[in-house]
């Protein structure tokens, strides 16, 4: 059989002719129930119909009325429709009275359901009626109103397929950059803290300031106000801590010929900024490497550091460059640094992996639920 044999016509139909949404609410206290998974808005991750957390009525202290759902039903947060968060269970829980227990009618499978109501026509809908009222919620008049075309039983199941598999992908991606995370981690714990020595070094490590490992800039204007900061751009060390690479070559369109260190002394979560600066900030700092320091390793012994709370500006100077640091000799700085950098790069083409099969599946989406590439039967048999 071929895909040219599948060429049925798609119906459309509305959302609520392919599910039921339960009535009835239990009591999570009761015996029969309060040991049931109690699954909520935020239990669940944005886009990406997956579970986060899962726990107990018992455990969360429930006391109001809940839906008992069943493997096979799909739930949905009709709470800020914009976040995309939906569920399709495959045991017996409970959901919170802010989602919409959908139970698929015969013929009608749930991961397509899951997928299109993951989809960006159906959250373009949704997030357009919740912002009627003002609330970002979406009810069940305007749930009805939702649309779409919706090939036979078969191809629909073909469909979830495809699109649970690519998941199925992505969580695996996932799961190996956590992995390589921890791994890179403690490796860095153990090589920057010299608990653990690279084959063939065994000078003895020397504490030193860190006004004497790096040089501080006294930039000629100031560099980033708080308002320039953002979710994307080049991470910049801060008393945070939390970004692994932190160095950039270029200032205001000025290129240096070594990379450099910007440290914010004055913020303590960990922030992006994009080139070129515009406003003026006294707390970006600008370290470059002494003569004998390895940067790229300082830049990561650094975000070892616990750093003190002081309530004034000119921290660098007047407490971060005294703090005392065991340091090895240049050479095994960057031995250290090059395996961390190893580490690193397993991390990124992992990353780089996962960015892709997001792309793939976003594309995937558009072709398959609105029927513009269609999957042979034989893939759902």
């Amino acid at each position: 059989m071929t895909s040219s044999t599948i060429l049925s016509t798609w119906n459309e139909m509305a959302l609520l002719d392919l599910v039921t949404i339960k009535s009835g609410q239990v009591d999570p206290r009761a015996p029969a129930y309060r040991n049931l998974p109690l699954i909520a808005p935020d239990h669940l991750a944005s886009q990406t119909g997956r579970l986060l957390k899962k726990e107990s009525a018992a455990a969360q202290g429930a006391i109001s009325g809940k839906y008992l759902v069943k493997p096979g039903d799909v739930i949905y947060s009709k709470i800020r429709p914009y976040l995309q968060k939906a569920y399709k269970c495959d045991f017996d829980a409970l959901c919170s009275a802010d989602m919409y227990p959908f139970t698929p009618r015969p013929g009608v499978d749930a991961s397509f359901v899951l997928h299109t109501i993951l989809g960006s026509d159906f959250t373009n809908f949704a997030t357009s009626v919740s912002a009627r009222s003002g609330i970002p919620k979406i009810n069940r008049a305007e749930l009805s109103e939702y649309r779409l075309t919706v090939p036979p039983s078969r191809e629909q199941r073909a469909i979830g397929r495809a699109l649970d598999d690519v998941d199925d992908l992505i969580a695996a991606l996932e799961r190996m950059i956590a992995k390589k995370q921890a791994i890179k981690h403690g490796v860095m714990q153990q090589l920057l803290t010299g608990t653990t020595r690279l084959p063939g070094f065994t000078e003895r490590w020397e504490l030193r300031r860190l006004g004497d490992l790096l040089a501080y800039e006294q930039p000629g204007r100031y560099l980033v106000s708080s308002t320039e900061y953002g979710d994307v751009g080049t991470p910049v060390l801060t008393a945070g801590k939390t970004f692994v690479l932190g160095r950039t070559t270029e200032r205001h369109g000025i290129y240096y010929s070594v990379p450099v260190i910007i440290f914010d002394d004055f913020t303590t979560a960990s922030k992006f900024v994009t080139f070129p600066f515009k406003a003026k900030s006294s707390a970006m700092k600008i370290l470059s490497a002494r003569s004998g320091v390895n940067l790229h390793y300082m830049y990561e012994r650094m975000q070892l550091i616990d750093y003190p709370v002081v309530d004034h500006k000119r921290r660098w100077i007047a407490e971060y460059s005294k703090i005392e640091v065991e340091v090895p000799d240049d050479a095994e700085q960057r031995a250290i640094a090059s395996v961390i950098d190893d580490a690193g790069a397993e991390v990124n083409a992992l990353e780089v992996r996962i960015a892709k099969a997001r792309a793939i599946k976003a594309g995937m989406m558009q072709e398959l639920l609105t029927g513009s590439t269609r999957l042979p039967v034989e893939a759902a048999s």
